[in-house]
């Protein structure tokens, strides 16, 4: 399909539409995840969209549009994103982080421009402008908005992912955020690293600061904190000398946090190391976990590893021709003559929930020619930017949404 192409008053609703979604303030750790539902289901009710708002978790609202299809019994396809944004530092802003102010460039700055209330926004104005030219999908396809992707995403696609509810959709794939990419091209994520996040607990023998004791809590710590920087190392090498080697192609281990000890002149009998971990699909779990026990015992006794998040993103989507939706969507972009880069997500998004379960997801922001600011201060995208997303969108999920798939 090719794209349809956005009228001057069309282009200035969908920019007005993605500020006044910008402008609700959805920051961590306190999200108004209940006005941007009552936005969104004003929203719905504008497009002729059925919405449910429900809660798998209390406080943690999941909205549901529906977009009925001509041939409901096939699987569907769902459009997710979230709701919620990471926190900010005001003083490092240039203007107000939740006043959607667009400068003379077109430039829209806020929280969540790009991560990802764009996409959300791009998502309705695509069913908009799909809508007005009385296009009919022949699968029923859904939109999803989540209320705590930020932080982890347990209790809201986690949880949605095992309800009813999930399973009444009957969801055979599934469209959710990328980054942005400041070449031409754009880059699609096909799968994701598994997080552990891992907490070594050290102990060891207590005393005076001053003698040369045995079995101290601080030189295991020392001994493990080298033999996991050995690790790290390799995988720095793998990721500088390999060729064409991503970022989420390689483990990932960072020490996060220390703590224990009560003051200076007294060895501590424990000592707590918090470190993130990110394993690369290819990893045999097992293996990996029995390796980490391992360099425990090399670090001397009483020390003990837990899990304080251990979560399996599963099989990467299948990105062959045998995979129907995939095909269905890079046939769809190649016809659009976009240069597309597919990738592991080097961190973490609610996808993994829906591809621990075998569901096809596909991670895809339109967002070329820009800076990658998730997360950073002065997140922006150009109006420009975004409203080529929308148009995109009008041809891409057309294409899945009637692609030959059950």
């Amino acid at each position: 399909a090719s794209p349809l192409v956005l009228s001057e008053p069309e282009r200035q609703q969908a920019v007005e539409n993605f500020r006044a979604y910008l402008r609700i303030n959805t920051m961590h750790p306190r999200p108004d995840c209940g006005s941007a539902v009552a936005w969104l289901r004003g929203q719905a009710a504008e497009l002729g969209l059925d919405s449910e708002c429900i809660e798998c978790h209390p406080g943690q609202p999941v909205l549901i549009m529906r977009w009925p299809g001509s041939e409901p019994n096939r699987t569907s396809l769902l459009l997710n994103s979230h709701m919620d944004v990471v926190p900010v530092f005001p003083e490092h802003w240039r203007c107000d982080p939740f006043s959607a102010d667009m400068d003379e460039q077109g430039n829209i700055y806020a929280r969540g421009a790009q991560d990802m209330k764009c996409v959300a926004v791009q998502y309705l104005e695509a069913l908009r402008k799909l809508k007005a030219a009385n296009y009919q999908p022949k699968r029923n396809i859904y939109l999803s908005f989540m209320p705590d992707e930020e932080v982890t995403g347990k209790l809201g696609m986690g949880k949605f992912c095992q309800s009813d509810k999930f399973r009444s959709l009957n969801v055979g794939c599934a469209m959710d955020e990328g980054l942005a990419n400041p070449t031409e091209a754009f880059t699609v994520y096909y799968g994701e690293r598994s997080v552990w996040w891992l907490r070594f607990e050290i102990r060891g023998q207590p005393g005076h600061g001053s003698r040369l004791m045995e079995d101290t809590a601080g030189e295991k710590a020392a001994k493990l904190i080298q033999r996991l920087y050995r690790f790290r190392d390799s995988q720095v090498e793998r990721l500088e000398r390999g060729r064409g080697i991503r970022l989420g192609e390689v483990t990932t281990l960072n020490l996060t946090q220390m703590n224990g000890g009560v003051q200076t002149n007294v060895l501590p009998e424990k000592l707590c190391l918090d470190v993130d971990c990110r394993i690369a699909p290819d990893v045999n779990l097992v293996h990996f976990e029995a390796e980490l026990r391992r360099w425990c015992e090399e670090a001397g006794p009483g020390v003990s590893l837990e899990f304080t998040q251990k979560f399996d993103a599963g099989k990467p989507t299948d990105t062959s021709e045998r995979n129907p939706w995939w095909s269905a969507f890079a046939g769809s972009c190649q016809r659009l003559g976009m240069n597309i880069e597919p990738e592991i997500f080097p961190a973490a998004t609610d996808s993994r929930y829906l591809r621990s379960l075998g569901i096809s997801a596909i991670g895809f922001s339109p967002m070329n020619r820009t800076p990658v600011l998730l997360h950073d201060h002065n997140e922006f995208l150009n109006r420009d930017v975004f409203l080529r997303g929308v148009e995109l969108y009008t041809a891409i999920i057309p294409d899945v949404a009637d692609c030959p798939a059950a």
